[in-house]
């Protein structure tokens, strides 16, 4: 199987992601900003019987202390952690923490950016999105990302 590793994250994860291949590499509010998402993409394919639609599934680590850019996706994204705990803030919505063994999912175009504790997290990510739309589009301040 051919993996790719990407820096970033949109994570969120339960952001699932847009399994998480972002072409953007995240700003984060980490005490070591050398510390960034990994992203590794496990899958990406098109659905059958359901044209212009595909699925991404991708492994995502966010280290300890990160705010991920707040974003959205043209997609709904569905979060299963393995590790850790995250925090998933979204506009309008009160915030719900996930720890490990939880699954989650994130609407389409839902506005929300994922924010770990001091021990980070590990999460499988599954986004269905329209083919060919980015897989994800920061908001506010993180434009200038």
């Amino acid at each position: 199987m051919h993996r790719i590793r990407l820096t970033v994250i949109s994570l969120m994860l339960v952001g699932l992601g847009t399994p998480l291949i972002f072409a953007h590499e995240a700003s984060e509010t980490s005490a070591d900003t050398a510390q960034k998402p990994n992203i590794a993409m496990l899958l990406s394919d098109q659905l059958e019987r359901v044209e212009g639609t595909e699925v991404i599934v991708s492994k995502v680590q966010i280290p300890p202390n990160m705010t991920l850019p707040k974003h959205w996706h043209p997609g709904e994204e569905f979060v299963y952690v393995i590790k850790g705990s995250v925090t998933l803030w979204q506009e309008g919505k009160d915030d719900v923490v996930f720890a490990a063994g939880d699954a989650g999912k994130v609407p389409l175009k839902q506005v929300h950016t994922a924010i770990t504790g001091d021990e980070g997290v590990e999460l499988i990510v599954f986004r269905v999105h329209e083919t060919g739309q980015p897989e994800r589009v920061l908001v506010g301040d993180s434009e200038k990302d």
